[in-house]
């Protein structure tokens, strides 16, 4: 309605719509899930999801670890600069450039200066409302597929 209080026909417009083909990017979680861990606490994270719970834990390099975690690759990062434990999340997509554009539209903190990305990596960092980080990449690096 308009705002004179004549109905406005928006039945050819809606049916137009419909046609439209839909390009939005298309999300899926993860199989990844970092856990950032600071020094003190590493080895003991280590030593609890090896012996504690006996999932296999496997090192991936001086300051990393992969447990495996049912349907999820929880990774145990050793982090100098961090305090505080914290999770960072995985999202795959079918198009990262398709979705920067897209997480951009909504406002989304892109926060590439996080962590250091591989050189030819086709993804980069985002964190949710919440403060929660997650790396965006395409469905292949993601592991959702």
């Amino acid at each position: 309605m308009n705002y004179d209080g004549t109905v406005i026909d928006n039945s050819n417009h809606e049916q137009e719509q419909r046609k439209m083909p839909d390009t939005s990017p298309k999300f899926r979680g993860g199989r990844n899930i970092a856990m950032k861990l600071p020094p003190h606490q590493y080895e003991a994270t280590i030593k609890f999801y090896r012996d504690t719970l006996g999932l296999e834990v496997t090192q991936t390099s001086e300051n990393s670890h992969a447990v495996d975690y049912g349907p999820i690759r929880l990774w145990l990062d050793r982090c100098a600069k961090t305090s505080h434990a914290e999770l960072w999340l995985d999202i795959g997509t079918s198009d990262t450039k398709k979705a920067a554009r897209h997480l951009a539209a909504q406002d989304v903190v892109r926060c590439d200066a996080i962590e250091a990305l591989p050189e030819n990596f086709d993804g980069y960092w985002i964190a949710n409302p919440a403060g929660i980080v997650h790396i965006v990449s395409g469905y292949e690096d993601s592991g959702a597929v």
